[in-house]
């Protein structure tokens, strides 16, 4: 078996059996995107707590690939600090965009295939994208000065950022 052909059963085997399906009761931030090259839909909510990603869930609808992301997404970030998994998912990207794997990807390493087709790897980022927009917001609640000042730049007024 080739590496090629074990990389498309992991993918499969989580597409068909995702890990961490499902509504998550406490989350402390939800974040729905959608992919509209494709129509991939992805909520994802987390449970982050004293600076750790305590617990990932997903739902949504899509091809092979944004599903199996996110399953194996909320597999890796569980029990992270929140820097490890932002680090995770800026490591995740740059693999995508040809950059070296990095180590102990585990399941993740399955998706560095997708980089030979560029529409898929939008695929592929939908979970991180909503990972990293997830843990920016669950920051901000935690920062609620922050939260101001940043409602404050961000008012529409011009010149405003």
């Amino acid at each position: 078996m080739s590496l090629d052909d074990l990389y498309r059963q992991v993918i499969m085997d989580h597409y068909q059996h995702p890990r961490n399906r499902g509504h998550l009761e406490d989350a402390s931030v939800a974040v729905a995107l959608h992919n509209p090259s494709c129509g991939d839909e992805l909520l994802l909510e987390l449970a982050v707590k004293d600076g750790r990603v305590q617990e990932a869930r997903f739902t949504g609808r899509g091809c092979s690939i944004s599903m199996a992301s996110a399953s194996m997404l909320t597999e890796a970030v569980r029990g992270k600090p929140v820097a490890e998994a932002l680090k995770m998912a800026e490591n995740f990207r740059q693999m995508l965009q040809g950059g070296p794997a990095p180590e102990n990807l585990g399941d993740l390493a399955s998706l560095q295939g997708v980089v030979k087709f560029p529409m898929r790897i939008k695929c592929a980022l939908l979970a991180w994208d909503a990972l990293e927009k997830g843990l920016s917001q669950a920051g901000e609640k935690a920062c609620p000065a922050r939260n101001e000042v940043q409602n404050e730049e961000n008012d529409g007024r011009p010149g405003s950022k």
